[in-house]
């Protein structure tokens, strides 16, 4: 393969085609299901599919069949089937993104906006525009640049979802009303992921699990005074902290379950602290602290097993309770508190969540009423190790693209579609990787993609497709 050919239809591919599509999909508001219960009505994720249908049409590339695959009542997805190159025969490579956004929220920097496409300094700002509406764009123009640069590639096919930031509720019944049309799975390339700089390629190595659930504690049919009544009926506040306490130490912040802790693996161990050499700081150079507010500790490894191989609660929403100014002297009936933990790789989600489960409905203090809602689970994902001819390709990008050594990483988020996979094709490679930065600012305000380093990571796919072809 040319090299420079393919690194030149790359960049002639980003500047001419891709970045005025880009900007269109940013207005789009596709918003996930969670946050959207008309989106079939609203239309809005049907919309953004037809965006990059079209678009991936207008490529011409040889062969390339695509279509809008719809299950009933189930969200749509983007399926792009793309032929092997002559005399290619290694499997098919599952070439995977997403369409659906998170919610815009408030607070925008002047002249930006969710729905508004603004390029300033590099960044292409707007929501879906890292996370990760660029990855079907990037998958496409990869395999056009290694067709065009006389390299090779396998079977190709590029699928994108619309559920993704809803936890990929859809994709279990894709995934085996596809499964003959997928064929041979042995490389899968996710562009959902990024990196702590963008002087490298990052691999992401691992990423944590997820269990939610709604808590709500309620100790009275209304609210009473609390004159007459505080002292007499319990705080439905105070039994919620006493239920948490069972699962949290608030001191520090460990889970107590032990269906939520897994012994780390000594080769992620070792990955992570190199990842710390090559990258210092950078796992606290974009938080925004509030002046005076100190990281949970000093050490940079603990911070990132923290926030990659070990579990987490977080209070994501709460209801019941009026805000400050409405507030009056009352003894609230209720409280209810979102409780979403996220979970080591390895963890059992389902048995987490279960356990979750038992600890707030046992031995309840004063016999308050626990109603539980909003249940989800979804496993996390281990790398396997990696193939020697994807070792010696990503070596090779690092020189070639990046001039720096590539690095992995532990991804404290989840891609539910990955755990799928991994038991779905237990002998696939898997390069999870993508354009996300330390201040791309995904699912909050001032989302944005840094556009060179998104180049070069296409380049990179565009090497590992041939190295996969030729392995």
């Amino acid at each position: 393969m040319d090299t420079t050919a393919a690194a030149q239809t790359v960049r002639a591919l980003w500047d001419a085609e891709i970045l005025p599509s880009l900007q269109d999909f940013i207005t789009i508001p596709a918003l996930s299901p969670a946050f959207d219960d008309a989106w079939a009505a609203n239309g809005n994720l049907d919309a953004a599919v037809e965006h990059l249908r079209t678009w991936i049409a207008k490529r011409n590339i040889p062969g390339a069949t695509i279509e809008v695959v719809r299950l009933p009542e189930r969200t749509p997805l983007l399926f792009v089937d793309i032929p092997a190159t002559d005399g290619v025969d290694n499997g098919t490579v599952l070439l995977y993104g997403h369409l659906d956004k998170q919610p815009p929220v408030g607070g925008w920097s002047e002249g930006l906006g969710p729905w508004t496409p603004v390029l300033r300094d590099g960044k292409l700002f707007g929501r879906g525009a890292s996370d990760d509406g660029y990855a079907g764009y990037a998958a496409t123009a990869a395999i056009e640049a290694v067709r065009s640069a006389g390299g090779a590639h396998s079977r190709c096919v590029v699928l994108l979802e619309t559920c993704e930031e809803s936890g990929s509720p859809d994709l279990p019944a894709y995934l085996e009303h596809l499964d003959d049309r997928l064929g041979a799975v042995s490389l899968v390339v996710c562009l959902d992921s990024g990196g702590m700089d963008y002087d490298r390629l990052w691999l992401t190595t691992s990423l944590r699990g997820l269990a939610s659930v709604t808590a709500t504690v309620r100790v009275l049919t209304v609210g009473q005074h609390s004159g007459t009544v505080s002292g007499v009926v319990t705080s439905s506040f105070r039994v919620l902290r006493q239920l948490l306490d069972r699962i949290e130490d608030s001191a520090t912040g460990e889970i107590k379950l032990a269906e939520m802790n897994v012994e780390i693996p000594e080769d992620r161990l070792a990955e992570l602290r190199a990842t710390v050499e090559s990258a210092p700081g950078s796992v606290l150079s974009a938080i925004p602290f509030a002046p005076g507010v100190r990281p949970v500790t000093d050490d940079e490894v603990e911070l990132f097993l923290n926030s990659s191989w070990r579990p987490t609660l977080s209070i994501i929403g709460a209801s019941g309770m009026p805000e400050p100014a409405d507030a009056g002297n009352v003894l609230r009936p209720f409280t209810t508190l979102s409780l979403s933990f996220r979970l080591p790789p390895t963890a059992d989600a389902a048995a987490s969540l279960e356990a979750v489960r038992k600890i707030l409905t046992t031995d309840v203090p004063d016999g308050a009423q626990v109603e539980l809602t909003r249940f989800e689970a979804a496993g996390g994902w281990n790398a396997p190790t990696l193939a020697p001819w994807l070792r010696s390709s990503l070596d090779s990008v690092s020189d070639t693209v990046f001039g720096n050594p590539w690095r992995t990483m532990g991804m404290g988020g989840s891609i539910p579609f990955m755990g799928l996979l991994a038991e779905r094709y237990p002998d696939a490679q898997f390069v999870i990787t993508g354009a996300v930065g330390p201040d791309s600012n995904i699912h909050v305000p001032d989302e944005s993609l840094e556009v060179a380093h998104a180049v070069r990571v296409t380049e990179a796919i565009v090497h590992i497709l041939d190295a996969h072809a030729r392995s």
